[in-house]
C-alpha cells in the first residue's frame, strides 16, 4: 500500500496532474500543521505515561470538537466538516500516543525522564488548531474540487518524508477528510 502511495504521488508529482502551478503545494501548510500536531502528540503521550490519564478522554474530545464547531462556523466554514476533520486529527493522536505507551512498555530504557504538563501543551494545541481552521477555511474550494485527492497525497509525500514511521502513521490518520 505505502508504495501504491509513493508511486502515485511521484507520478502526480512528475506529470504535474490536475493543477493549475497557482494552486500547486496550497494543501502543504494544512498537512504542514498536521503533522506539527501529530508530533506534538508525543508530549501528550509523555504528559500522560505513568499516570492515571487515560489516551482516551470523550469529555475533553468533545470540548475540542464543540470550540471547533463555533470556530468553524465564525470563519465560515461548515461546522460538521469542520469536526470531521478534527476527528481525524485526535484519532491520530491517539494513534501516536498508543503506539509511543506501546514502545515505552517494550522498552522501559526509552521511557520519558521528565513529564510535560498538559496545561502548557494545550495551547499549542490551541495555537495549531487555529492555523488548520484557516487553513481549511483559505483552500475551501480547493479541497472541493477534483484534483483535491492528489494534491491531498502529493502533500502528504513531501511532508512526512521527515517524520519516523509512527508519525507517518499518525499524519495518514490525520487527513483523509480534508477533501470533501
Amino acid at each position: 500500500m505505502r508504495s501504491l502511495i509513493v508511486g502515485s504521488a511521484v507520478v502526480i508529482a512528475v506529470l504535474g496532474l490536475g493543477a493549475p502551478a497557482s494552486a500547486e503545494g496550497a494543501l502543504e501548510p494544512l498537512v504542514g500543521s498536521a503533522a506539527e500536531r501529530v508530533t506534538l502528540s508525543d508530549q501528550v503521550a509523555a504528559a500522560k505515561w505513568g499516570t492515571d490519564s487515560p489516551i482516551e478522554d470523550p469529555e475533553r474530545e468533545q470540548q475540542v470538537l464543540d470550540g471547533v464547531a463555533v470556530r468553524a462556523a465564525e470563519l465560515g466554514l461548515d461546522a460538521e466538516e469542520a469536526k470531521r476533520i478534527f476527528r481525524d486529527q485526535i484519532e491520530a493522536s491517539k494513534l501516536v500516543q498508543r503506539g509511543l505507551h506501546a514502545r515505552w512498555s517494550a522498552h522501559p530504557d526509552e521511557q520519558p525522564t521528565e513529564r510535560p504538563d498538559l496545561g502548557e501543551i494545550r495551547p499549542e494545541l490551541d495555537r495549531l488548531g487555529e492555523a488548520i481552521l484557516l487553513q481549511l477555511r483559505d483552500t475551501d474550494e480547493l479541497r472541493d474540487g477534483p484534483s483535491c485527492d492528489g494534491r491531498l497525497l502529493s502533500a502528504y509525500v513531501r511532508t512526512a518524508h521527515d517524520l519516523t514511521a509512527l508519525h507517518q502513521a499518525g499524519l495518514g490518520r490525520a487527513i483523509p477528510s480534508i477533501c470533501s
